[in-house]
């Protein structure tokens, strides 16, 4: 046994950092060292170098974990059993971590797929030292935690756009702000924005985000105040070679000056602490909440799979809140009969809108993508006995201002022949 060996059964030992060579590991175990190594050489063609160097690592803890063992240490890859697998999965639970007392279930779980895939693509590819058999099976996986995305509330951001706007003494502080708030950026490939990155297309502002954390590039709207915003700064602070965005001393942006930054916003607009990921996490939040589609978001915000951006289909918590109080006075009603209901409040009476069939309690803050979705329609038809119904809509909409709503049922109004027929000749 050498001096890494940990028995079934032993206390915890660093997991993931693993302390030996793969020329110590050779010492005990040469066949299980090289073929793992064949493997690292062979993965490392397609796949990129730091995942290689995570693939690397957890091979080599696992091989220093089992060629340590006083029973039944492999030295094969072919020798490798599913109680080595149990054995090191309990190495794992009991090893403590970087930032806490035990390995987080990401990490675990990162490692046990790493293992898995070299067990799996070593027997696929018919290499002689291989494991007969699948080792590690789905239920091996630990729960991980899948918290929601910590957004925050409307009025906030709202609050530090003017904290940001309202700082003239450092016009960086809302160029920064705001880029984030409106964009979705990461604070990576804020940094890194090329001084060509704005550019336009049929006279629309779009902005090239560079090839960041999931290596690939992509194009997103800009927002019209935004390109003014920018444009402003660059008067007083002309970008650096080959950078849009640089600090006041100008040298390049990175993550720590984005943070002073938005701290400085953050302690003006008396908000509390905000990262530019939460700024991430509220801008994709409001667009799912106000109608926009997962794909549309996906491509906003750079993602790879849709599972990513589907973090983002919640309601939002004023809607929750909306939602749960009209149950409520429903039961209340059910449950005190005895107790008058009360009647609506004015704030909620002003924002129904009227419908077929009755009205939608939608609140105002909140978009629809729905709203006269179907008077739209090519399909859509309508005669002189829905007159009453049309005209109600349109003096509704002129009653809450909404233009175009307003529009529409007008000009439905004026397709109508409202000449009544005439009555039959006796």
């Amino acid at each position: 046994m050498n001096e890494h060996a940990h028995p079934l059964g032993a206390g915890p030992c660093p997991a993931g950092s693993p302390t030996s060579t793969w020329g110590q590991i050779e010492a005990g175990a040469p066949q299980l060292a090289a073929t793992m190594q064949r493997y690292v050489d062979q993965v490392s063609v397609t796949l990129r170098p730091s995942t290689i160097g995570v693939i690397d690592r957890v091979l080599r803890s696992f091989a220093e974990f089992v060629t340590g063992l006083d029973l039944g240490a492999p030295t094969t890859a072919a020798d490798i059993e599913r109680t080595h697998i149990e054995a090191y999965k309990a190495h794992l639970a009991a090893s403590p971590g970087l930032k806490g007392p035990a390995l987080s279930s990401s990490s675990v779980a990162q490692q046990l797929s790493a293992l898995r895939m070299f067990f799996t693509r070593t027997s696929e590819w018919g290499w002689p030292d291989s494991p007969r058999r699948q080792l590690i099976f789905a239920g091996d996986y630990p729960p991980i935690d899948e918290p929601l995305p910590r957004a925050i509330a409307d009025a906030d951001v709202a609050a530090l756009l003017r904290a940001g706007r309202a700082d003239t003494g450092r016009p960086l502080v809302a160029v920064v702000v705001e880029t984030l708030a409106r964009t979705g950026l990461r604070v990576g490939e804020l940094c890194d924005l090329a001084d060509d990155a704005i550019y336009t297309i049929g006279g629309a502002p779009w902005l090239r985000v560079p090839v960041g954390k999931l290596h690939n590039e992509r194009n997103i709207p800009l927002h019209h105040d935004l390109v003014d915003l920018i444009a402003g700064y660059h008067t007083h602070t002309p970008p650096a070679t080959g950078r849009l965005l640089v600090a006041e001393d100008g040298a390049p942006l990175n993550r720590h000056r984005v943070t002073r930054i938005l701290n400085r916003a953050t302690k003006r607009a008396g908000i509390g602490h905000v990262t530019a990921h939460q700024l991430r996490h509220t801008l994709a939040t409001q667009a799912i909440n106000r109608g926009m589609r997962i794909e549309a978001v996906a491509a906003l915000l750079g993602h790879r799979s849709y599972n990513m951006t589907r973090r983002y289909a919640r309601v939002a918590d004023q809607t929750v809140r909306d939602e749960y109080d009209a149950v409520a006075a429903s039961l209340d009603s059910l449950y005190r009969a005895d107790k008058p209901r009360p009647a609506p409040t004015a704030a909620a009476q002003t924002h129904h809108r009227l419908l077929g069939n009755g009205t939608c309690t939608r609140p105002a803050q909140l978009g629809c993508q729905y709203e006269t979705i179907c008077e739209q329609c090519s399909y859509y038809a309508t005669s002189i006995d829905f007159a009453a119904i049309l005209t109600a809509q349109r003096d509704d909409a002129k009653t809450k201002d909404q233009h175009d709503r307003y529009t529409i049922f007008t000009r439905l109004l004026d397709h109508l022949d409202l000449t009544p027929p005439e009555a039959p000749k006796q």
